[in-house]
């Protein structure tokens, strides 16, 4: 590529973070870091949800540098998405939604800090299908980064290259740089603008990883006295190895199945109790708000 291409595409991609930089505004975290985040559209700004704890003063600081109190509208864990309301009105215009994108396809994160403008340029580095995250979200697609970006970047937009909006930007496990969709965010917010969270399924019983013999799976350690698990009958000592037929290796994976739409279903759960396996129908609670 000649030098002429060269400065032609760092000029391209400095105009596209340019672009986007007005969308864009930054607060200080309850750990005394720099987060960013982005318009939505009718004025909401979304983040990342560990960013932010429930009623804590937010201050965001516009790519203006003007500071506005903001209103923290509704978080959800389970897709890392929060919902945040500034007082006063909005004048940017929000991102258009990108195309569908693959892997090289280049990716440009956005940021902010004390509203000076932050960007960083890299690739998508994998795209795959929908998965569900730790606290049992369905994140729609699975798009991981090969990007360079630092904490300030968390909550930023993430555009390709015509500066249209592939999702939010997090960092999962080992400090990857990944990618929360388009639509996983848009479903989010509905939700929180309607409602203030997203419901959580809850089982309200304490969990510990076991392997006995052949058996592994979760062992019940504790039970919420009003909870759908002691009201079907599990007791401390059980060992939850399945969940509608489907085997459960550990806590962890049965708390990713207690997602969003597993609040109010009718569950049957394969439990080893005295060595002997037997099921227990379980009709999943939603978590109470914390």
């Amino acid at each position: 590529m000649s030098a002429f291409n060269l400065s032609a595409f760092s000029a391209a991609i400095a105009d596209v973070a340019a672009a986007a930089a007005p969308v864009t505004a930054s607060f200080t975290t309850h750990h005394h870091r720099t987060a960013s985040a982005f318009h939505w559209r009718d004025g909401y700004f979304v983040t990342a949800e560990e960013a932010v704890e429930a009623g804590e003063e937010i201050e965001l600081t516009l790519a203006s540098g003007e500071t506005v109190k903001a209103e923290l509208v509704g978080r959800d864990p389970s897709t890392g998405v929060a919902l945040l309301k500034p007082a006063g009105a909005v004048s940017a215009a929000p991102l258009a939604k990108a195309d569908a994108v693959r892997p090289g396809n280049l990716a440009i994160a956005i940021g902010s800090s004390q509203g000076s403008a932050l960007a960083v340029s890299g690739s998508v580095g994998e795209v795959g299908p929908a998965w569900r995250s730790m606290r049992g979200g369905t994140i729609d697609r699975r798009i991981n980064l090969a990007v360079n970006a630092g904490s300030r970047f968390e909550g930023g937009p993430v555009l390709d290259a015509k500066g249209a909006l592939i999702g939010m930007l997090l960092f999962g496990p080992r400090g990857r740089a990944l990618v929360i969709p388009y639509e996983t965010i848009e479903r989010a917010v509905e939700t929180l603008r309607e409602k203030g969270h997203v419901a959580r399924g809850y089982l309200g019983a304490g969990l510990h990883p076991i392997r006995d013999g052949a058996a592994r799976g979760a062992m019940v350690m504790s039970l919420d006295d009003n909870g759908p698990a002691k009201a079907a009958g599990l007791a401390l000592g059980d060992i939850i190895v399945a969940w509608n037929g489907e085997a459960v290796h550990g806590p962890r994976e049965l708390i990713r199945k207690l997602g969003p739409d597993s609040a109010g279903a009718a569950v049957r759960l394969g439990v080893v109790r005295g060595g002997e396996q037997r099921d227990v129908a379980v009709t999943i609670g939603e978590k109470p708000l914390s």
